[in-house]
């Protein structure tokens, strides 16, 4: 399956915040929208992600005076993006290799929408039950 089948199906939304938007502002972002990464964009720009991990290590580098810091001190500032052309076995090496969760999906320079390891999960299960069904059928008219 392709990146563009995924975002057909989960949509094009994409969560963003501000580089200037405080960490503790981010968080209530993210417990609001009850999302694992928002991407971090200036103007159309995407300059980062901030997920839950970087604000884990923010808070434990930082204590809660990380809180009323800027995302910007602390997102992951080399984006690692997707294809829409993409399989999801390519996405599934990109995370498990760089330790990832989310992917923003970039079609001709422009942000399209987002895949998380979630996202890829459910579709290999899916690719797998119908596989498996596939394959029942097979057999059973053999």
């Amino acid at each position: 399956m392709l990146v563009a089948e995924i975002l057909k199906d989960k949509g094009s939304a994409v969560h963003s915040v501000a580089p200037q938007l405080t960490l503790a502002e981010a968080c209530v972002e993210l417990d609001r929208l009850r999302v694992g990464a928002v991407i971090v964009c200036d103007g159309d720009d995407v300059v980062g992600v901030l997920s839950e991990r970087d604000v884990i290590r923010a808070v434990a580098r930082g204590g809660h005076g990380a809180l009323e810091r800027p995302v910007a001190d602390f997102m992951t500032s080399s984006v690692v993006f997707a294809e829409p052309g993409e399989t999801v076995a390519i996405l599934m090496t990109r995370m498990t290799e760089r330790r990832i969760r989310h992917l923003p999906v970039r079609a001709g320079g422009r942000l399209v929408g987002v895949i998380s390891i979630g996202d890829v999960v459910k579709c290999q299960i899916a690719e797998s039950a119908a596989e498996a069904e596939s394959l029942r059928t097979y057999i059973s008219a053999g």
